[in-house]
């Protein structure tokens, strides 16, 4: 069996407040704990000076602290920490999550592996996909609910909405569309030749919005044909869940989000892939889980099933309007003097 080739991994936490220093300090700590230790540990600092002085003093040496050199928001946060390392593998974690001290390595040997096996993995075993094939791995997220215990009325197959694993997603080695941007990681050089992480899109704040993590990957795959996305469930990190986001409010307004949030990936995207995981998980999944939890100690939790889908629903239809409008509003506009086309996340585009 040939050698795996071995590659280099950056570790990358982007924070925006001092509010989460406690959980910044635990996610940059975990990263340092690893097993494998990281070729590079990057923090970016999404435009807060308080914050900045904070992280460089509290790490003066062993970690590289920047701030993010584009627009306020996650996804610039994202580019800037693709730009401030050299290594093969850029990983991410939230900067209030901690990963398991075998994290790196899980995630590493999914790039790494010869490919050699039963044959090229997809579905349910994809475990011998060749790692020179693999432009990016994830893995499992658990929640850390406040007071240690999932609300009753919280139902598993809506744990996207605090940005953790979920019940649906498969519990082995898998080729997925995307990996969750909790815990999830790519080649560095395929992330800055297709443009890196779009601004257009993602969290800015606590705007209740995402899925620049899913177009980032959509586009990648789509500009190296034969590439793979893999969801390594051993791969772990743990998530942690604040008092106001274990709330009926926030799982609503979320959810709404999400509906957005997948609206505007179809228009950006044009691709069928855009929504294919989430139309398995609506027509297999949910139902399941609808009458799993009427039947439970909290019925609570099978409604907020119907409840939840029936809010993401409504966002996406509205997203589906504003997308019609601002684009009959496109067509409207006159073409002679147009800006050039932007580029995504401080990469000149090309062409």
């Amino acid at each position: 069996m040939p050698t795996p080739t071995p590659v280099t991994m950056a570790g990358v936490v982007c924070c925006y407040t001092m509010r989460r220093w406690d959980d910044i300090v635990a996610a940059v700590e975990s990263l340092r704990a690893q097993e494998r230790p990281l070729n590079e540990i990057v923090v970016v600092v999404d435009h807060n000076e308080e914050l900045l002085a904070a992280c460089r003093q509290r790490w003066p040496q062993g970690v590289r602290i920047v701030a993010n050199e584009g627009r306020q928001g996650l996804s610039d946060g994202r580019n800037t920490g693709l730009r401030a390392t050299d290594a093969d593998v850029v990983a991410f974690l939230d900067d209030d999550a901690a990963a398991a001290p075998d994290w790196s390595a899980t995630l590493a040997r999914c790039y790494e592996n010869s490919g050699e096996g039963s044959g090229q993995g997809s579905g349910e075993d994809a475990g011998s996909v060749p790692g020179a094939q693999v432009l990016g791995a994830g893995g499992y997220i658990e929640p850390d609910w406040p007071g240690g215990a999932r609300p009753s009325w919280w139902p598993a197959a809506f744990d996207w909405v605090v940005g953790c694993s979920y019940v649906g997603l498969p519990t082995r080695r898998t080729q997925v569309r995307n990996v969750i941007g909790a815990n999830m990681s790519l080649r560095r050089e395929v992330a800055l030749a297709v443009g890196g992480f779009n601004p257009s899109m993602g969290r800015v704040g606590k705007t209740p919005l995402g899925g620049e993590e899913t177009e980032m990957y959509i586009r990648a795959v789509a500009a190296r044909p034969g590439s793979v996305v893999l969801y390594e469930p051993a791969a772990r990190v743990r998530h942690h869940v604040t008092p106001e986001r274990a709330t009926i409010g926030y799982f609503l307004s979320r959810c709404y989000g999400e509906g957005l949030t997948k609206a505007a990936l179809s228009g950006i995207t044009r691709s069928s892939a855009a929504l294919s995981s989430e139309s398995a998980y609506a027509t297999k999944v949910l139902p399941a889980q609808f009458v799993r939890g009427l039947v439970s100690g909290d019925p609570r939790s099978g409604l907020n099933v119907a409840l939840g889908l029936a809010v993401t629903c409504a966002g996406y239809a509205r997203g589906l309007v504003s997308l019609a409008r601002s684009g009959r509003a496109r067509q409207d506009l006159p073409t002679q003097g147009a800006s050039p086309r932007a580029s995504v996340g401080g990469v000149p585009p090309k062409g």
